[in-house]
């Protein structure tokens, strides 16, 4: 997960492809407005001058690549906006326009245009306000003002509240660009430039800074071989026929098809552009390839099993330790939940996605984006890593063998690249097997080359891992039984799987199918898949969240990035087969961007958070259900402002219960030169309880608490 500025570079947009919006149209036109003529006076006192000038800046940046600095538009493709009609007609269909987009044929000046307009609801209301209050004037028009309550009025009105729902990449959501776009832990350096014939050539030196571009900009949506992932393909059949100039100017100014301008926006320098568009036209580089010998040349064995304590060196709550993500430090921190104390912070991979506890309790494995596996003793005075290796060039996943009479005997991890996973010795993370998922999509039939590998998780019911396959939708059983001639039940379930995490029981695997909006059920015991059911747009459930729901009865639970559902799927074919693998129930949450949601059996409370949104109010809080009054709403807790760090985007994310169910903790993630924090809550009365917070708290991303993580309890 990244949550830089930089998100979905070089979309469809690059291909020219400006057919079909996904945008909402405005309200009919004869709905009532609001008298503009109140809404100049709002603004007068502040200045028009003064908004006119945001608004400028505003323009340039978000609209300025199709209808042109001059507002004369492009002639048979943009409508003008300098002496448009369509400006001097119905005043909420034009702000409509702003918020929702249009699509279709649209007749100004007597001029019938037939383009792709996106939405600019992700702006907060005060640069949508001086925007349009600058188009309304600009170039000779003479138009009222616009405040920013006007801009407010109609998202309540129109439905357009939560900004992280606008698609300024059309297809994606706000949250969802920002979620997808995050870069690769890969460098370039390894990579082979192979120049074809009539391409425009690059320097070796341009090559390697190209490559990195690509990689930290782009390949987490349209994929390291440029095939295309959740984005769209850049292959050079499709580039080549564009031309240098062409992709110059679509990577300077955008697209109306939600392609960012790099450019005008000053994240790439106009000899970064050009290389860009020189590189494009390249066959895509290929990373190395990652196998057995350089698996064998990362793996290190620090402390031999022998060699390690035979008991506990400590008088520490292992069960009630939190494994801590310091993302941009590249480190774990290990703190004890009974007394709040950081007992260490050891170094691990860049970006720690995850920490898997072993199934003896005794190990917390991590896997950073960089594919580096670091194994921790929990017994040793201090917890210190007694193992390490890389599986790949970029990971997400590890895990370990929890069936019985295999406890602990492996360890599994995932790769984005290359395609595959990795089985090792539980003790030791000596590598042992490995498996490309290179193959075949669910839907399709069509050859990936690059199906990245997403969520793991250990099966309670035979000796086996359930390992999805994430572009290609495919849902693997590992059995490990014989890991000499593996056995592998493959289940075709939908694109592209993510996240997931076990309903109440232990039986039924849930997991998203986020580009599908489904969630696929796997009953992990008759080995098959029960259902796929159909959710809000991009489900994120992390794990989910296991309640007892007042009328539908254990159900499980996951929130969305692409809007601010949460939906309840009830779980239990037993009890209660008439709601079973079914969405019983949508309730409206804070906001879209959510990343995770949390529960926890002996608690009322449903947690949800919204990292993602673009709304700082709503990005840095938490809200809180009563689960036995879910109609009511949600309560607002303000998790930030409770940490008292200062300046900075501070992010909340993640809530996190300790071993007695009693207190829940987040991370307020904020930037690296910034202060960031981990505060606890009571859960019985919602109050703040503790505050961690110091110089060795950097960026803190996920917490894993070692006995519930240990027993799937979510």
């Amino acid at each position: 997960m990244n949550l830089n500025k930089t998100s979905v570079v070089l979309s469809a947009a690059m291909m020219g492809i400006l057919l079909a919006a996904c945008s909402e149209k405005p309200a009919p036109a004869d709905t009532a407005t609001a008298d503009t003529a109140v809404h100049t006076a709002e603004v007068s006192a502040a200045g028009k001058g003064d908004l006119i000038a945001k608004g400028e800046k505003v323009y340039l940046a978000n609209c300025a690549a199709c209808h042109q600095p001059t507002g004369k538009g492009l002639p048979g493709a943009f409508p003008p906006l300098a002496g448009s009609d369509f400006l001097k007609g119905d005043r909420k269909a034009v702000m409509g326009a702003a918020l929702f987009g249009l699509s279709g044929p649209i007749t100004v000046n007597g001029v019938e245009y037939n383009g792709v307009m996106p939405s600019l609801g992700h702006l907060p209301d005060d640069e949508l306000a001086a925007a349009l209050t600058y188009v309304f004037n600009a170039w000779g028009n003479e138009g009222s003002a616009v405040s920013v309550a006007e801009v407010a009025a109609l998202r309540v009105e129109l439905g357009q509240t939560d900004r992280s729902t606008g698609q300024r990449h059309l297809g994606a959501t706000e949250a969802e660009m920002q979620y997808q776009g995050a870069p690769s832990a890969m460098s370039g350096e390894r990579t082979r430039q192979m120049l074809t014939a009539g391409s425009p050539t690059l320097t070796d030196a341009e090559f390697a800074t190209a490559t990195q571009t690509y990689f930290e900009r782009c390949a987490g949506c349209h994929g390291v071989l440029r095939k295309g992932a959740t984005g769209k393909p850049l292959t050079p059949d499709i580039t080549r026929e564009k031309g240098t100039e062409y992709l110059k100017a679509l990577i300077t100014y955008g697209s109306p098809a939600g392609m960012p301008n790099w450019g005008t926006s000053g994240d790439l320098t106009p000899e970064q552009i050009d290389i860009m568009a020189r590189f494009l036209q390249q066959e895509p580089p290929a990373p190395p390839e990652f196998g057995m010998p350089e698996m064998q040349a990362s793996w290190k064995l620090l402390v031999k099993p022998e060699d390690r304590p035979k008991s506990p060196q400590h008088k520490r709550n292992i069960d009630n330790f939190f494994a801590v993500t310091l993302r941009d430090a590249g480190k774990v921190a290990l703190i004890d939940g009974d007394t709040k104390e950081i007992v260490t912070i050891v170094p691990t991979g860049y970006a720690v996605h995850i920490s898997r506890p072993s199934a003896s309790g005794r190990y917390v494995l991590t896997i950073g984006r960089d594919a580096k596996v670091d194994m921790i003793d929990l017994w040793m005075d201090p917890p210190q890593i007694v193992a390490e290796i890389k599986i790949g060039l970029e990971a997400r996943s590890v895990e370990t063998s929890k069936y019985e009479g295999y406890e602990d005997k492996y360890t599994i991890a995932g790769a984005y690249w290359p395609p595959q996973f990795v089985i090792m010795d539980g003790d030791t993370l000596e590598p042992q097997k490995i498996i490309s998922t290179r193959g075949m999509t669910v839907d399709t039939q069509e050859y990936h080359p690059e199906p990245r590998v997403a969520a793991i998780v250990a099966s309670h019911e035979h000796p086996e891992f359930i390992v999805n396959v994430k572009e290609t939708g495919h849902i693997l059983l590992v059995n490990y039984s014989d890991i000499d001639s593996l056995s592998i039940t493959d289940i075709e379930a939908a694109k592209f799987l993510h996240d997931g995490g076990w309903e109440s029981t232990k039986r039924y695997f849930m997991t998203a199918a986020n580009q599908s909006d489904k969630v696929a059920v796997v009953d992990s015991k008759d080995r098959k898949l029960v259902a796929l059911i159909d959710v809000t747009k991009t489900p994120h459930p992390g794990r989910g969240a296991n309640i007892i729901d007042p009328e539908f009865g254990p159900v499980w639970v996951t929130s969305a990035l692409g809007n601010a559902n949460l939906s309840f799927l009830g779980t239990d074919p037993i009890g209660h087969p008439q709601h079973a693998w079914k969405n019983v129930r949508t309730v409206d949450g804070m906001g879209g961007g959510s990343l995770f949601v949390k529960s926890h059996p002996k608690s009322s409370n449903l947690w949800v958070d919204a990292p993602l949104n673009p709304d700082e109010s709503l990005s840095q809080a938490i809200a809180v259900f009563d689960i036995q009054n879910l109609d009511a709403g949600f309560e607002v807790l303000p998790i930030s402002e409770w940490a008292d760090l200062g300046e900075g985007p501070k992010r909340v994310v993640q809530p996190e219960y300790n071993k007695a169910g009693d207190e829940v903790w987040f991370s307020v993630w904020n930037g690296k030169e910034e202060k960031s924090a981990i505060v606890v809550v009571d859960d019985k009365t919602r109050e703040l309880k503790a505050v961690i917070k110091g110089p060795e708290i950097v960026t803190p991303t996920g917490k894993f608490n070692i006995y519930n993580t240990l027993h799937d309890i979510y």
